[in-house]
């Protein structure tokens, strides 16, 4: 089977990046800058090099600074805004306001603030490659626990037959770590709730049918959520680049 020829993302960047105080007081998370530019360009340029064209961004905190930055961008992607200044909606309410804007095809979800360096493989070309829009509402991308940086949870998934997702319970320790970045059919977010609420409660019906799965990421992922990361994640950078 041919990759899927996805052209289109949504990048979350309404949060209020309590974490990365005192760095957010005046910008949103997005726009701390990570070896030289704004984590969100880090992401942007990902996706122009998977061949996205048009990238879905949500504004809610410090919303003017962030549109005007992304505002002045040249480069693909274009840049859509999805306007959450009234409301913020959490991960699900989010992407569903911004489904119009998104269109009925599969889309690439990516977060602001997930960052890597790649080794042998081309994560979103290969998420991309083994995503099956007949049966798939979701295909996320899954980091090792023991390699991540930044990231000190007890996992989220196990991969289990044919790649189908099963979320650890409260009592378990997964290998796997959700990085942020999976595609979604917008069929996920038909019979979804109105107003906030998180894309783990959409998850959760499509696992219960089989139709959430996940693949393997290789390189070094970096979950970028406070300053002490931001310093880890700057080094690991430089190192690699040298």
């Amino acid at each position: 089977m041919p990759p899927v020829q996805i052209d289109t993302a949504m990048t979350l960047a309404a949060g209020f990046g309590k974490r990365m105080l005192p760095l957010t007081i005046d910008r949103p998370k997005p726009m701390v800058s990570l070896a030289g530019e704004p984590m969100i360009d880090h992401v942007l340029e990902r996706l122009a090099k998977a061949g996205v064209e048009r990238a879905i961004v949500n504004l809610h905190y410090q919303a003017d600074v962030l549109e005007r930055h992304l505002a002045k961008r040249q480069q693909m992607p274009a840049i859509l805004f999805s306007n959450e200044r009234d409301e913020i909606l959490d991960t699900g309410g989010g992407i569903k306001r911004a489904l119009p804007l998104i269109g009925e095809q599969p889309f690439i979800l990516h977060n602001s603030d997930s960052v890597w360096i790649e080794h042998e493989t081309d994560n979103l070309a290969a998420l991309k490659a083994h995503y099956d829009a007949d049966n798939m509402d979701a295909l996320l991308l899954l980091a090792p626990v023991s390699t991540s940086l930044g990231y000190d949870g007890r996992g989220d998934f196990f991969i289990e037959e044919q790649g189908r997702l099963r979320r650890r319970a409260q009592n378990e320790t997964s290998p796997n770590v959700f990085i942020g970045v999976s595609i979604l059919h917008p069929r996920l977010f038909d019979d979804s709730p109105d107003g906030a609420f998180s894309i783990n409660l959409l998850w959760d019906r499509a696992m219960r049918e089989g139709r959430v799965y996940g693949i393997a990421f290789e390189g070094q992922w970096m979950h970028v959520g406070t300053p002490d990361a931001l310093i880890e994640a700057q080094k690991v950078i430089q190192d690699a680049s040298q």
